[in-house]
């Protein structure tokens, strides 16, 4: 028997997101910040992994959560290069280590904003709004079944969208 919950995704901020990662920001003044305390790789025989990726949008609300990731010893960042908005959802960890879809956070993210989780967070594929979108995306590999898991999940839930969109 399922127990089917909904949540609403809410603005993004450095705050909000912190449990399960960085936003990345420009800097407000001419310079360059570093986002490098966010970045994680677990494993010494990793590689970083660069790679750009064309997302459809997401075509109806609300997107029912079927399905969550994680990369557990690599951070992964997503840096848009052509996106007007986006949706990432976040979960912490049960004590058996899957998702706590309880717990679930989703996010609405501005296309001039990237994002890295952290290392060993779960989180639902990107969604694109708006339009389709362009990403680059890092993180670390070494090519075994260990650089991404997925699980299906018991308990499915609904992300919604504020009224305002």
């Amino acid at each position: 028997m399922t127990d089917r919950h909904s949540i609403t995704a809410d603005p993004i901020s450095a705050a909000t997101f912190a449990p399960f990662g960085s936003v990345l920001e420009a800097p407000s003044h001419f310079g360059r910040t570093y986002f490098d305390s966010g970045l994680a790789n677990e494993r010494p025989s990793a590689r970083c992994s660069l790679s750009v990726s064309r997302i459809a949008p997401t075509p109806d609300f609300p997107l029912t959560a079927i399905e969550m990731e994680r990369h557990e010893f690599s951070s992964q960042s997503f840096i848009p290069m052509d996106v007007t908005r986006y949706l990432i959802v976040v979960a912490p960890h049960l004590p058996s280590g899957t998702p706590d879809t309880r717990q679930a956070r989703a996010f609405i993210v501005p296309g001039d904003v990237g994002i890295t989780y952290g290392a060993d967070v779960w989180h639902h594929p990107i969604a694109v709004l708006d339009r389709p979108g362009r990403f680059a995306i890092v993180m670390w590999a070494d090519g075994s079944d260990r650089d991404e898991e997925f699980v299906k999940l018991e308990n499915p839930f609904e992300i919604i969208l504020p009224r305002d969109k």
